[in-house]
């Protein structure tokens, strides 16, 4: 399930220009800032580098995203959005 939200549009937008080593990158961080009560969420997660997508596959990936829980005030897709310009800066000082 795509979340439906501006947010996670824009992530999907930025993720199509970057490489697939930043896409796995951005999915693990996402995953890892999606909140854990019985671990469906993190679960359900799913990053596909060959269609740069990171896909909430849960019912409730809207709200998560949203900031309905305590454990990601800020959902996951804005942390990550921000955090791509750090991987991306790494992936380009490695070069």
């Amino acid at each position: 399930m795509k979340i439906d939200t501006r947010q996670f549009d824009k992530l999907v937008k930025e993720m199509k220009n970057i490489p697939d080593e930043a896409v796995k990158q951005a999915g693990a961080f996402f995953k890892a800032s999606t909140p854990k009560d019985t671990g469906n969420a993190r679960r359900n997660t799913r990053t596909d580098p060959s269609r740069k997508q990171i896909r909430a596959e849960y019912s409730y990936a809207s709200r998560l995203d949203s900031g309905w829980s305590k454990q990601a005030p800020a959902g996951m897709s804005e942390p990550t959005i921000a955090k791509l310009d750090d991987i991306i800066d790494d992936i380009v000082g490695r070069l």
